[in-house]
């Protein structure tokens, strides 16, 4: 084939081998991950089996097995079994391991047994992120997404599904029953096949049945009224299509570099109750006293909320809006101006809406207030079909209006969040492909997602500073 570049024969020798070193360009994101683990220190941060045992068989440096999880995680090889395939035939993790090549138990393993040093090498390349000062800005968004668990939705079971799934059990061998009288009117060779058939079936409803009664009596000791039987720790979870069985991963981004600061995976579905958690360790990762954090509707939550503010952390949540009376047209609660000196509210018409009862509700201390004379005011259809509107007010709601009002001027704020912390979520979705995660229980669900995390923020920061200062400022 002339006029082409052409390659060299497969059977031609060389007499002065080629190192291994020169299919490794300088800027080769491998020379990263070489440099981050080599510079770490391993039993501090909890690796097993960093001093080797003085007699069996000499176990791999757990360095030369990390390395080659954020390698795989770096390259969207997250199986053991990919990983033993690869270490055998790809050049980079022959350079990376100096041509070692475990088993894919062993590779499994170091990440079932290291677990918390997975999690704490993560939180060390963040502090090397506030070392180089990548966090100046002391702004984060924070949010939550659903992870799909290795737990099939038929293997899930709540109180609601268990119903109907015996409501159709046994609508089922109802029909199958009928069908059976209809079979013994046929001809008695055609009778018998069919018999059989339906009989089999039956019996396997039936016994499908036992297991859904055994399921049930397990379901009345659940705390939350869950069970799953593939893995015990996931949850079925509303999302916006039909649900999933999996967990909630909530993640604190750096909204000027789009760096994953604090990540935690929970399998409680709601966000309302991780909003503080979130902020506190968003702020104690990046070393700041104050922060400023930013969520949507979905955490707004007024004990959250408070909690930010005592701890002197500001945050910005969309309010949810559910009034049904706002819906139908009629004045909502921002339409009644409170007036903090006289302790009432003024009502749309000009009316002082007065203090009348305090009541306390899941814990918080709510006031009341009305005004007496309302059945004769002119616009009284646009405000209530009650006697009077009434207007309820939390003891600590000034948190939440100064809360709004930083919204108010700071209108960006919603656009802000979007765009940087589900960048991440989809960035990372995509590397996990449709299946997710590929380990079961709690445990072992936040060791991959630490890895996740590593290998995302270790891109990130190449791509800002580039990997040849980035490999110097790890030495340094």
């Amino acid at each position: 084939m002339k006029r082409f570049i052409q390659g060299e024969h497969r059977t031609q020798g060389m007499l002065l081998p080629e190192h291994l070193d020169d299919y490794i360009t300088e800027h080769n994101p491998v020379r990263v991950v070489d440099v981050f683990v080599d510079e770490l220190d391993l039993a501090k941060l909890g690796f097993g089996g960093v001093v080797p045992a003085e007699t069996g068989r000499p176990s791999y440096h757990p360095a030369m097995l990390l390395k080659i999880y954020i390698y795989g995680y770096l390259n969207r090889i997250q199986s053991s079994r990919r990983l033993e395939r690869e270490a055998q035939r790809n050049v980079e993790l022959m350079w990376l391991t100096g041509r070692l090549a475990p088993d894919f138990k062993t590779i499994a393993d170091f990440r079932k047994d290291n677990g918390k040093a997975i999690r704490n090498a993560s939180r060390e390349f963040v502090m090397l992120c506030k070392k180089l000062d990548l966090f100046s800005d002391a702004l984060v968004t924070i949010d939550g997404s659903k992870f799909k668990a290795v737990n099939n939705r038929d293997r899930n079971f709540t109180t609601d599904k268990m119903q109907r799934r015996m409501q159709e059990i046994e609508t089922s061998i109802n029909q199958y029953l009928t069908a059976l009288d209809t079979a013994d009117r046929q001809e008695p060779e055609v009778a018998q096949l069919r018999t059989v058939r339906l009989q089999d079936k039956i019996a396997a409803l039936k016994k499908q049945m036992q297991a859904l009664k055994e399921i049930e009596v397990q379901l009345k000791d659940a705390p939350d009224g869950q069970i799953s039987l593939t893995d015990p720790d996931s949850r079925s979870m509303k999302t916006r299509g039909t649900g999933m069985v999996g967990y909630n991963v909530q993640t604190a981004v750096d909204a000027k570099h789009h760096i994953i600061v604090e990540h935690e995976v929970t399998n409680v579905g709601s966000d309302r109750d991780q909003l503080s958690s979130m902020a506190e360790q968003a702020r104690t990762a990046i070393g700041t006293e104050k922060l400023t954090a930013i969520a949507d509707r979905g955490y707004f939550k007024s004990e959250e909320i408070l909690a930010c503010d005592k701890a002197g952390i500001t945050v910005i949540v969309a309010k949810s809006n559910t009034s049904g009376g706002t819906a139908n047209g009629r004045f909502g609660k921002d339409d009644f101006i409170y007036d903090a000196q006289n302790d009432e509210y003024r009502c749309p018409a000009g009316q002082p809406l007065i203090r009348r009862t305090t009541t306390t509700v899941r814990g918080l201390t709510l006031h009341r207030y009305w005004y007496s004379d309302c059945h004769n005011c002119a616009i009284k259809e646009k405000c209530t079909q009650g006697k009077e509107r009434r207007v309820t007010r939390w003891e600590d709601e000034a948190v939440l209006e100064a809360m709004q009002s930083r919204l108010d001027h700071f209108p960006d704020a919603m656009r802000i969040r979007r765009q940087t912390v589900e960048h991440p979520f989809g960035t990372i979705k995509l590397w996990m492909g449709s299946a997710h995660f590929l380990t079961k229980t709690l445990k072992r669900v936040k060791t991959e997602m630490s890895l996740h995390v590593l290998a995302y923020n270790l891109k990130r920061v190449m791509q800002i500073l580039g990997v040849g200062r980035l490999m110097r400022e790890i030495r340094a």
